[in-house]
């Protein structure tokens, strides 16, 4: 939970994306290891299977950003809200 309703820094965001592609990466590692390793067994197709897809999903989890603060949208639009009929040099 933050205390500001300040977006986070551009380079905590790309700590934190980068770090996350990292954590995928080393989980494929893993499976590309453990696919090698059990060759002959059913459960390497699930090692294999983990091997191919996963740097696509890390790609887009890691080029998806930040996710936008729905607290922030000061500026939203609202067909419902009276015109300002006079300005202050009017009156």
């Amino acid at each position: 939970m933050r205390i500001t309703s300040a977006a986070r820094s551009r380079s905590e965001d790309i700590a934190d994306r980068t770090r996350r592609y990292l954590i995928s990466m080393a989980i494929r590692t893993a499976c590309v290891v453990l696919c090698v390793v059990s060759i002959g067994h059913w459960f390497a197709w699930v090692f294999a299977a983990g091997a191919i897809f996963l740097p696509y999903i890390a790609v887009v989890a890691a080029n998806g950003g930040a996710s936008p603060d729905p607290g922030r949208n000061d500026h939203e639009y609202r067909p419902d809200t009276p015109m300002i009929d006079r300005g202050p040099a009017e009156r």
